[in-house]
């Protein structure tokens, strides 16, 4: 994770980290073996840079953290969750362009 802006979630703070948080929170399920997880990463940075403060950023690699993921049954990587106030509010698979991810993200803030 380039950006310092950028969390990392596990299956330990999830709850803490994402359910529980007071902003809305963009969490990114990637894998090291994915070539669109990779692709997709410096556009998460630059959400994350850009709209600090305003929504949470992070990223759960599913391979570590696979109840978090079985959990939300994420079935395929990457996939993009937002939620707000403890609740999934939007859910995208698979890469998307920047500008349609930060239209979904900011409809929900």
């Amino acid at each position: 994770m380039a950006s310092p802006n950028v969390i990392e979630f596990t299956d330990a703070n999830f709850q803490s980290e994402v359910l529980e948080s007071d902003l809305p929170v963009l969490v990114d399920f990637w894998a090291t073996w994915c070539g669109p997880c990779k692709a997709i990463a410096p556009m998460i940075d630059e959400i994350a840079d850009q709209y600090a403060g305003q929504v949470k950023v992070g990223k759960v690699e599913t391979d570590k953290h696979q109840q978090t993921a079985a959990n939300l049954r994420v079935t395929a990587v990457p996939t993009l969750f937002i939620f707000k106030n403890g609740q999934e509010v939007d859910r995208i698979v698979g890469a998307v362009q920047k500008g349609k991810l930060v239209e979904r993200l900011a409809s929900h803030m």
